[in-house]
């Protein structure tokens, strides 16, 4: 049997990452997918999918994501019964995310923000031949906001 399930939306609720009580990261979230065909005069049509990501992928997606953004999900297609609040026998629709990426959409201009500028490589001693030390380098700042590649 094969289930996978490839899906590119835009995340329609604010993202929270939440720990299990053995410690497991978890985060829940929905995404809202156009449709493809749309009949003329129609308004585009959207479905909505609950998307779980565990472990580093649930950090990964509360680091890099927030509601609005635009993420391809790829995942296992799960469903689970419950009971209703009224006591009925329902069904859950959940995608078990495998991997979760980025689109290629630009970051929005209200997170960017221009590029730290390193301070200027100290000259070398004019009587040195020898290569500089790697300390002898200032380190390079990095930031949250950055993309992780």
């Amino acid at each position: 049997m094969y289930n996978k399930v490839i899906m590119m939306g835009r995340i329609a609720n604010d993202l929270e990452l939440k720990t299990t009580p053995q410690g497991v990261s978890v985060c829940t979230f929905r995404i809202a997918v156009d449709r493809r065909y749309q009949a003329k005069g129609e308004e585009k049509k959207s479905d909505f999918f609950n998307v779980v990501a565990w472990r580093s992928h649930a950090e990964f997606v509360t680091k890099y994501f927030s509601k609005g953004r635009s993420i391809l999900v790829e995942g296992e297609f799960q469903t689970r019964g419950y009971t209703d609040k009224n006591g009925n026998p329902a069904t859950w629709h959940e995608i078990i995310a495998d991997r979760l990426c980025f689109t290629g959409e630009p970051k929005p201009k209200a997170e960017s923000a221009p590029p730290p500028v390193p301070p200027p490589v100290p000259p070398a001693s004019p009587n040195s031949s020898a290569p500089a030390e790697v300390g002898d380098y200032p380190a390079l700042e990095q930031t949250d906001d950055d993309y992780p590649f």
